[in-house]
């Protein structure tokens, strides 16, 4: 892949943000997926790639656009698969909350997991403890392991994972054990990549999440020396049959960063929507002006360029299609 590529894919994540922007705190997060699905999707057109989503919005049948299988692009310039979450945490930004985002990965053709929409076990560890943990471990056995190998004591670890029911002994046991828990109301992503970012003061990501934000997260970790393990949670036997229809012969099979993004290069970007651990949210400015933050990396180079950019609304004419 091109290296401007990286510099392409972020306009993508900026307009979607852009687009979600204005439905924070207005408790319809429908509208605000629709909003950046439909600025992201238009967005795409310019991009010179011949692009494949391999992780959208669903389904032909479930998703009018960025649905699994549509080709997206200028269809000139390489073939690649691509991965959206155009708005991840539309329940953020109904709510005015941290941490939404808009996101967007680009691999080589073939390198992406088409992971199905599932949950999916994981473990997320920045630089400094990739490859030195297992989710295979008890959570006690991987919090000592970690402490270890970062020279910590248990209580200093900061673990960080989704606040949700199924999660309860998971916490009650990291609470048992002494260290300090950080609790997501939404924000897979955010959650998973968040350990490899010093200034989080995040030391792991557990529990469980969307096997598509699982994938997003691995491409991220790839640029960032970071690593997720993963095991998808397939509930019944239509579930577990459709991970066997999508090419996953051993649906419970530990997943590595190889599994999910492949071997080659791999470009991730991503654009707040609302403030959060590592990017600032979309600011509204006087004289139809806004302001986003953008993060932009690519694997082969693990280059990190944080983006501030200020754009002039009147002329962003697919925002204008838009009804806010």
């Amino acid at each position: 892949m091109e290296r401007e590529l990286a510099l392409e894919i972020v306009r993508v994540t900026e307009l979607a943000a852009l687009a979600a922007a204005p439905w924070m705190g207005r408790g319809d997060k429908h509208h605000a997926d629709e909003a950046a699905t439909n600025a992201m999707r238009g967005m795409l057109d310019s991009v010179s790639i011949r692009g494949t989503v391999v992780i959208g919005e669903g389904e032909m049948d479930e998703a009018p656009m960025l649905y699994i299988g549509e080709s997206v692009g200028s269809l000139q310039g390489p073939e690649v698969d691509v991965a959206v979450d155009p708005l991840e945490g539309t329940e953020l930004v109904a709510k005015g909350l941290n941490n939404a985002l808009a996101v967007i990965a680009v691999a080589p053709k073939g390198h992406l997991l088409h992971a199905p929409d599932m949950y999916m076990e994981k473990l997320a560890v920045g630089p400094s403890l990739a490859g030195k943990l297992s989710i295979d471990d008890p959570i006690r056995t991987t919090v000592e392991k970690a402490a270890l190998a970062l020279n910590k004591q248990v209580s200093d670890l900061t673990v960080i994972l989704l606040d949700r029911e199924r999660h309860g002994s998971l916490i009650r046991t990291l609470r048992e054990v002494g260290v300090r828990i950080k609790l997501l109301s939404d924000g897979d992503v955010v959650g998973a990549i968040a350990p490899a970012f010093a200034e989080t003061g995040i030391d792991l990501y557990v529990g469980s999440g969307g096997a598509p934000e699982g994938v997003l997260a691995a491409a991220a970790l790839k640029c960032l020396g970071g690593e997720i393990q993963g095991r998808l949670m397939p509930e019944n036997e239509e579930q577990a049959q459709r991970c066997i229809d999508m090419g996953l012969s051993d649906p419970r099979k530990l997943l590595r960063m190889d599994d999910m993004i492949g071997t080659g290069d791999v470009i991730f970007a991503a654009t707040g929507v609302t403030p959060g651990e590592f990017l600032s949210g979309v600011r509204m400015l006087p004289d139809q002006r806004a302001e986003t933050h953008s993060i932009v990396m690519r694997a082969k180079t693990r280059t990190i360029r944080y983006i501030k950019s200020l754009h002039y609304l009147p002329n962003k004419p697919l925002l204008a299609d838009l009804k806010h």
